[in-house]
């Protein structure tokens, strides 16, 4: 029985022995490779990690980059000599708007505040008072009244003549330009549509030139010639929005001119301070 007993321990033992040095063995491979993953983890986030989002404001300047580089090439590809001049027509028609659009808001005043400053002068000053504020006021409404108040010593019925002609006067003044704004308007599509028709007979004399309906050549012709008209149509956008702009600006001007001028020959009569 002690033998059977000292077997069993010695077997128990062994068992025990190679349990633990296989347990080891595993643990060790275990280390191994969380090590050598830990290693490469790295490697791996650093191959499999997405590129960083590239500056806002970066992106931006390449977009505009690429929107300025995409119209210059088209401008360049549609030919130089009609995109050139519906350029031309671009520029001169936004430069005069810009113009009337300055000289129209430099000549927009509070009406109300100038007709009541005019009606306290009258009161308080008489007419060479009311003549000084409007001299000293920009605008078309300043300048009517005081067309219309130095002729106060010549009777109402004159100071109304002068005030409407006075009023033309202004309206002339306001309108200039305009008809060169409405020339651009017309002159950038057509011009562009004129553009479009020589690229298609050009076209059509490659065609001829070579004998053979390539696609290539129909296509590239057709580009070309359509460019012309795609720029003329946006030249002609813009400068319509302007257009409305300045006569809406305009029409607001003209109904407080009238508005004011018969204001004008109501004080004057209220504070008779004409002679008739």
């Amino acid at each position: 029985m002690r033998k059977v007993f000292s077997v069993m321990a010695l077997a128990a033992t062994m068992m025990l022995g190679t349990a633990t040095v296989a347990t080891a063995n595993e643990e060790a491979k275990v280390e191994i490779i969380s090590a050598d993953q830990v290693d490469n983890m790295p490697v791996v986030l650093a191959q499999n990690e997405p590129a960083a989002d590239a500056d806002p404001a970066t992106a931006t300047a390449e977009e505009g980059e690429g929107l300025v580089y995409v119209l210059k090439e088209q401008f360049l590809t549609g030919g130089p000599l009609w995109m050139g001049i519906v350029l031309i027509c671009l520029v001169l028609g936004v430069a005069l708007a810009i113009e009337r659009i300055i000289y129209l808001n430099i000549s927009t005043i509070n009406t109300r505040k100038f007709m009541n400053d005019v009606e306290n002068a009258l009161q308080s000053g008489g007419v060479e008072a009311a003549k000084e504020l409007c001299r000293n006021t920009r605008g078309p409404i300043a300048s009517i009244y005081y067309q219309g108040l130095d002729r106060a010593d010549e009777g109402i019925e004159m100071v109304e003549k002068s005030v409407v002609s006075y009023g033309g006067v202004q309206m002339g003044l306001m309108e200039k330009g305009i008809s060169w704004i409405s020339l651009f308007i017309a002159l950038a599509p057509m011009l562009g549509f004129m553009g479009t028709v020589i690229g298609m007979i050009q076209a059509f004399a490659d065609i001829v030139r070579e004998g053979t309906v390539a696609p290539t050549t129909v296509a590239g012709g057709i580009q070309v010639a359509l460019l012309t008209t795609v720029f003329g149509l946006i030249a002609a956008i813009v400068l319509q929005i302007f257009y409305n702009y300045i006569i809406a600006k305009m029409d607001s001007l003209v109904n407080e001119m009238e508005d004011a001028s018969i204001s004008l020959v109501d004080m004057m009569l209220k504070y008779k301070v004409t002679s008739k």
